[in-house]
């Protein structure tokens, strides 16, 4: 890596994010210690060239001389040399998103996210995995030495295939879901009475992870010297039917938020903490738990997110971005709670730091297969990210993790191979597919990958025009 923190080359493939890059650049207004070129290469350039503007405007308004933004149009160029790329994209369009998460509910499938698994989830990997292939090879050209930080989904998926093509990338794919469960239980704290609002953050916690990218799981948490798992027992048992509502809000106020019901239901059945929201763990699991339908979801107080929201937020942040470019005002800066500069900050030498990061299995997690992406503690230092072995799942969990593990590992093999039918037979093994037949599954799978698959990608698809 650069020796100069103050000098540093970042590579953002997807820097015309409205999402991810908005939240990064207003972090970066509180970073004194390193500074450097954020280099933002999207194959919408005009996105890019947007966001060039806004990041220049809130470092000029907010930390003037230590970050520059530059929109870039040649990966080659905003790649070579990089310290450290983010990889934040879409795959494909929200056109193709509505195809994942609103075609199987004319078969009676109802997912709330679609991007991680079931069949949304297995339908977007299958477009996804060619992208990341296209990525790592450039990162093996152009910045072999540069560690690279995952954030598009589906996150296991993607950070598989990173190293699927490059095994010696520095890679790890960055989610924020443990982050909410771990405020979750700052709040069971206060509800308890053992803390004021505001006098506990996440870092005062200690949480030992172990699962899958949004199924993951808490296996053991404390504060100062208290074991938290009996204290959440009683949470859960509290609020298990009537759903938690968190000062000032109400689940059903937002597609994001949730009455945590499921969460609590999980804590029953296996007796650990899920650390995911409700809405991403309710698609791990068989779809007559949580899933059933739009009102079975409401009775568990989450939502389901339409891809309509998302195509209207969208616009409101088109124009928003065009606005910023136009002179409009800024927005204020605001810490996220996002890890990534810290993680950066550790890599560099500023500071040891342990969370949770998503890497391939080298036995940081017990009688899973080698190689496969897990999620657990690691320990981040100079150059360094180690991950920390965890004490595993109880049988009956680890049997329901294990299943999308190898759904997982076999629909990369299947992506990589272009190979549709090793595709289907994963999209055959997914929990939410096991109220359809063969014949219907297999109408299913020919309508997503017909209307979302572009010839492009290489995949021999026959049923396409029919």
């Amino acid at each position: 890596m650069n020796g100069d923190i103050r000098n540093l080359k970042f590579c953002y493939i997807g820097g015309g994010s409205r999402n991810w890059a908005w939240v990064f650049m207003k972090d970066l207004c509180f970073e004194k210690e390193i500074g450097g070129t954020i280099f933002l290469y999207d194959i919408d350039m005009e996105a890019a060239r947007a966001n060039e503007t806004l990041g220049n405007r809130l470092m000029e308004a907010h930390n003037p001389g230590q970050f520059t933004f530059t929109a870039e149009s040649s990966l080659h160029k905003a790649l070579e040399g990089s310290d450290f790329v983010f990889i934040s994209i879409l795959p494909g369009d929200f056109e193709e998103m509505a195809v994942d998460v609103h075609a199987p509910e004319q078969y009676g499938i109802y997912q709330s996210v679609g991007d991680t698994v079931g069949p949304g989830g297995l339908n977007r990997a299958l477009r996804t995995v060619p992208l990341f292939q296209e990525i790592a090879a450039a990162v093996k050209a152009w910045a072999p030495d540069a560690w690279v930080l995952n954030y598009t989904n589906p996150m296991s998926v993607c950070t598989r295939t990173l190293y699927e093509v490059f095994p010696r990338i520095k890679a790890f794919g960055c989610c924020h879901e443990v982050f909410g469960t771990q405020d979750l239980l700052i709040k069971m704290l206060a509800w308890e009475g053992l803390v004021q609002e505001g006098e506990v953050t996440r870092s005062g916690l200690t949480t030992e992870v172990a699962g899958i990218n949004h199924f993951t799981w808490i296996t053991a948490a404390s504060w100062k010297n208290i074991d938290l798992f009996p204290h959440y027992q009683k949470f859960a048992e509290a609020f298990g039917e009537c759903g938690f509502k968190a000062a000032g809000g109400n689940w059903f106020n937002s597609y994001f938020s949730s009455g945590e019901r499921v969460k609590f239901d999980l804590f029953k059945r296996y007796g650990l903490i899920a650390a995911a929201g409700d809405r991403h763990l309710a698609e791990f699991c068989p779809s007559s738990w949580y899933l059933k339908n739009p009102a079975w979801a409401e009775g568990w107080q989450f939502s389901l997110t339409p891809v309509s929201w998302r195509i209207a937020q969208r616009e409101e942040l088109r124009e928003k971005s065009r606005a910023y470019r136009g002179g409009a005002a800024i927005p204020p800066p605001e810490t996220s709670g996002e890890e990534g500069i810290r993680q950066i900050k550790a890599l560099l030498g500023l500071g040891n730091l342990v969370t949770n990061v998503n890497l391939p299995n080298t036995a940081q997690f017990p009688l899973f297969p080698a190689g496969a992406v897990v999620e657990t503690n690691a320990f981040f230092s100079r150059d360094s990210v180690r991950p920390l072995v965890s004490g595993g799942l109880p049988n009956p969990l680890r049997n329901l993790v294990l299943q999308h593990v190898w759904n997982q590992e076999e629909i990369v093999r299947a992506a990589v191979a272009r190979d549709l039918e090793a595709a289907f037979r994963v999209f055959l093994n997914d929990p939410q597919l096991r109220g359809l037949d063969r014949d219907r599954a297999g109408d299913l799978f020919k309508e997503m990958t017909a209307k979302t698959l572009p010839p492009a990608l290489g995949y021999k698809m026959p049923w396409r025009n029919q």
